[in-house]
């Protein structure tokens, strides 16, 4: 008898299809998102999205999905 094992995957984000020539630097996009009012309080890159763990500008937590091309908002919890 065979048993199968079930597995789950766990797909990155898609932000962008983008090549990464065409993102912006982490260090433009941090500048970009505190000018805006965010406090980065943790930075991931995962898949093809720029994500932060932080705080808005008014102290509430957040957790956002960024197109890493321009910095446009793809997700926010």
């Amino acid at each position: 008898m065979l048993f199968l094992l079930s597995t789950t995957v766990f797909a990155k984000k898609s932000c962008t299809d983008q090549p990464k020539e065409k993102w912006m630097t982490e260090e433009a996009f941090k500048k970009m998102v505190t000018d805006k009012g965010y406090t980065i309080k943790k930075f991931k890159q995962p898949g093809t999205c720029y994500e932060i763990y932080g705080t808005d500008k008014s102290g509430k937590k957040v957790e956002i999905y960024f197109n890493p091309v321009d910095g446009s908002i793809v997700t926010e919890k």
